[in-house]
């Protein structure tokens, strides 16, 4: 089974929705992580837009990269320009992988207007992981 790290800033938005969708769509094919270089909870906005399409993130925690230093990850993914410059060095040869999707937690206006964005990015980071899937595993 091939071992996928989803990497961001705080883990609570972005890479918490890929890692549900890599999961949803790799099946039995990977073990998949999700880290930041920091660690600001999972965004409740988050949990309830994956909610909307049938996958359950309730569970998730917010991990820092720093505990998974030891495991030998094939694929690495980052999900923002941030944590692509902060990632810190792997001792492994996974092959990394790099998509800047837009931060739904800083969009601002109403309550729908705010959820607009957060499908508008659940929906860019499902089809990022759909096509990652099909290409690599």
């Amino acid at each position: 089974m091939k071992k996928i790290l989803v990497l961001c800033t705080g883990n609570s938005c972005r890479s918490q929705i890929a890692e549900g969708y890599l999961r949803r769509f790799s099946g039995d094919k990977a073990v998949v992580y999700s880290a930041g270089v920091e660690t600001h909870g999972v965004n409740p906005k988050a949990i309830k837009i994956m909610a909307e399409d049938g996958i359950d993130i309730s569970d998730h925690t917010s991990n820092n990269i720093d505990e998974y230093t030891n495991i030998d990850f094939d694929f690495v993914i980052t999900v923002c320009d941030n944590a692509k410059e902060r990632c810190p060095y792997f001792p492994t040869n996974a092959k990394k992988f790099h998509h800047n999707f837009p931060d739904p937690a800083k969009a601002i206006g109403s309550d729908e207007e705010v959820k607009a964005e957060f499908r508008a990015v659940r929906e860019m980071i499902k089809e990022y992981c759909e096509d990652f899937v099909k290409a690599n595993l």
